[in-house]
């Protein structure tokens, strides 16, 4: 299904879009039905796909190797509602999101770092890295809905 880190990324780029649809239809619910509940689902679903998306930037950075510019761009663009179609239309249009998986080392020197190697291993293995990922996202989800809502409670 995501056969280049391009359809990835894309993938979840829109997903963070629709998300904020989500949640802005959320917000307008409780402001004129006080039905806080629309806030509540589209706060978490939100919530969950902006994690994603930036778990999604970081496997992209370092299999592209992006410099730090474009990945603090992207992973900026998740804070600002609808910004992650423009980022990924100027990663696309720059040749950032060109190639495919590195699943296999290269000539480069940069391909022995301890990191590169890790990653190749659990490209391999995309349904083990999916699992760990999405694993990761869920315990960094509890734990923010544990420490509360952005803002405060009511």
């Amino acid at each position: 299904m995501f056969r280049n880190p391009h359809s990835l990324f894309r993938a979840l780029a829109i997903a963070e879009a629709i998300s904020w649809t989500l949640l802005i239809a959320g917000l307008i619910l409780r402001a004129t039905t006080d039905w806080a509940l629309g806030v509540t689902i589209g706060g978490g679903i939100h919530g969950f796909i902006f994690l994603s998306y930036g778990a999604t930037v970081i496997l992209v950075a370092l299999n592209n190797r992006w410099k730090v510019w474009p990945t603090v761009v992207s992973l900026v663009s998740a804070i600002v509602p609808y910004a992650t179609i423009p980022a990924e239309i100027w990663l696309q249009r720059t040749g950032r999101l060109a190639g495919a998986w590195r699943l296999d080392a290269t000539d480069d020197p940069r391909d022995g770092r301890w990191y590169d190697r890790l990653m190749r291993w659990f490209l391999r293995r995309p349904w083990v890295l999916g699992v760990l990922i999405a694993l990761a996202v869920v315990v960094l989800f509890t734990v923010l809905l544990l420490i509360g809502p952005p803002g405060g409670r009511d």
